[in-house]
């Protein structure tokens, strides 16, 4: 029997087969190109043991389709549906990222892109909002993590692949669209309206909450954030004119990134052991990162706050911290992506990013589709409490006709001292960081007593 394959089907083929290319160890990634610029590998032969019965069901399909379709099709329409049905079909985060969405990935991770600044993904053939980035159109919008996008405009996001609707996000700074969206809790679907702009991501910002006390938000791992993160301190501790007495490092909302960045940033807290190991089916993709001495806090107590939006590189940092007892983690249950994606600069300009490995947690726990599980349990705060804390903030001087306080002389008292003016601290309208900060004090307060103990 004649095996030979028509002239097209052959390139097809040996596109779709010859797929194999390696990223220098280190630059596996989540969603993130190697940080220079990568030669494609040489075409491969065909692989040995080809499961040619398939795969002339596929030239069946692909002579029909070319000959009997509707509208004329090129062969390089076919072979490029071939190839992002291919990766499409295998996860969520697989696909063929043609010259220019290769470039909008690059542009993504270097920390400025255009659109609107959200990480998006699939799930059951639902595009969800994973979280939206800090400071930016969609985030000021009031998208949510945990969205669901059923229209772009008046285009209905059904049946779409995720660069169709990537594609359909971005657009010329300044223009506008409207997302159409299903929110838990909300009886029907919900239009907003974004302006689209530069989104220029500061990856990593910082503020004292009192004195003693920092604050550190991560929204995205990009490059340069475990630098940023450094600075970020130095510049905390300088304000606090010596050493902090804990940190908050929230992640919330953080949707990932690049993962060597998420190692550094572990790194900068611990002292020794092993941060993260990945593990696949190729060699360069089992590698495993530990901590080198060095803990830019002294040990001082650590607080992390994640919920359904923390996803990826920030469950990595925060599953290492937490298996490492370096920190208390606070929050919500986790958003669960476990995997590992290398991109694969292919010969014509394109790239593949591929899964091809899982990451565990120090201890061996491999968070994929679970997600890092809290040491403490933060449920969002409900009605009744919000108006109990407002009931508490009226206090005996606000009522009308309260007695004047007195010293013993019967002369009135010096008044309290009023606090400065300034921005309002960023806890008290905040629950979770509120209590973040509450146990922050108390882990702080045992360590104080504990050296005095053995002081």
């Amino acid at each position: 029997m004649n095996h030979r394959l028509p002239t097209s089907i052959a390139q097809a083929l040996a596109v779709a087969l010859t797929l194999v290319s390696v990223a220098p160890p280190g630059l596996a990634a989540d969603d993130s190109p190697p940080a220079t610029p990568a030669t494609a590998a040489p075409a491969a032969p065909a692989p040995e043991g080809l499961p040619i019965d398939d795969l002339r069901v596929y030239t069946e399909v692909y002579a029909k389709v070319k000959s009997d379709y509707v509208e004329p099709v090129t062969d390089k329409t076919l072979i490029e549906n071939s190839i992002r049905g291919l990766l499409g079909g295998l996860d969520p985060h697989s696909a063929y990222l043609d010259p220019e969405e290769y470039k909008n990935l690059q542009e993504g991770t270097s920390g400025e892109f255009g659109g609107l600044g959200i990480e998006i993904g699939v799930d059951d053939g639902l595009f969800k909002v994973i979280a939206p980035i800090d400071d930016t159109p969609a985030q000021k919008a009031g998208i949510q993590a945990g969205d669901i996008i059923i229209k772009i405009n008046d285009t209905p996001t059904k049946g779409m692949n995720m660069n169709d609707v990537v594609n359909l996000l971005r657009g010329r700074p300044g223009t506008e669209l409207t997302l159409t969206i299903v929110r838990q809790g909300q009886d029907k679907p919900l239009p907003i309206t974004i302006r689209r702009d530069i989104i220029k991501v500061a990856s990593v910002k910082g503020a004292l909450l009192e004195p003693g006390f920092g604050y550190v938000r991560i929204s995205h791992f990009q490059a340069h954030t475990g630098a940023d993160l450094k600075s970020t301190l130095d510049r905390l501790q300088s304000e606090n004119k010596g050493a902090l007495k804990g940190l908050v490092l929230d992640l919330r909302n953080d949707p990932g990134g690049v993962l060597t960045e998420a190692v550094e940033v572990c790194d900068d807290f611990m002292d020794s052991g092993r941060i993260v190991y990945t593990d696949g089916r190729v060699a360069d993709s089992k590698l495993e990162f530990s901590a080198k001495p060095g803990d830019l806090l002294n040990g001082a107590p650590m607080v992390v706050l994640i919920n359904g939006g923390s996803a990826s590189a920030s469950e990595i940092v925060a599953g290492a911290l937490q298996d490492s007892q370096r920190a208390v983690i606070m929050g919500s249950q986790s958003f669960g992506k476990g995997s590992v994606q290398t991109i694969l600069p292919m010969n014509n300009g394109a790239a593949l990013k591929l899964t091809t490995a899982r990451y565990y947690t120090p201890s061996g726990r491999s968070i994929q589709a679970q997600g890092i599980t809290p040491d403490i349990v933060i449920k969002p705060a409900r009605l009744a409490d919000v108006q109990e804390e407002i009931a508490n903030t009226v206090k005996e001087k606000d009522l009308s006709g309260h007695l004047i306080n007195q010293d013993d002389n019967g002369k009135p008292s010096a008044p309290a001292r009023a606090a400065k003016p300034g921005a309002e601290a960023p806890q008290s309208t905040d629950y979770e960081l509120h209590e973040a900060l509450n146990m922050l004090k108390g882990m702080a307060l045992l360590k104080e007593r504990a050296a005095a103990a053995h002081g």
